[in-house]
């Protein structure tokens, strides 16, 4: 996993005295991931967060507005209200592409089918 470190208030943006905290944001795709660690003013939320983590940049699939997002695996229903703590892990969420017992019902056919093949 690519891990990266920026020390910034967002692009142009500078607080003189703000107390800064230490947050994770994290996405995955089957072929890559990323966990990006920022320093961010306290009073950050969760989508200000991932918009100054770059990821919008670098993942252009990824919708703000409408991407399922929680801390610590635990589902967040606004992150755009949600203020962050210090050592949040802030985790993007794609959609499933299969229901996962339907995934797991077809690789069980499919190794009986390769089953019953061989016995013949």
């Amino acid at each position: 996993m690519k891990r990266l470190t920026l020390f910034t208030n967002g692009p142009g943006k500078y607080m003189a005295s703000a107390e800064m905290i230490r947050v994770e944001v994290v996405y995955a795709r089957p072929d890559v991931q990323r966990l990006v660690t920022l320093d961010v003013p306290a009073g950050t939320t969760m989508t200000e967060a991932v918009g100054r983590s770059g990821l919008l940049q670098e993942f252009p699939e990824i919708d703000l507005a409408s991407a399922p997002m929680g801390i610590f695996s635990k589902p967040e229903s606004s992150p755009a209200t949600r203020v962050l703590l210090a050592g949040d892990r802030v985790e993007l969420y794609r959609p499933l592409v299969m229901d996962p017992k339907e995934a797991r019902k077809a690789r069980a056919a499919k190794a009986r089918a390769k089953r019953a093949q061989a016995a013949r």
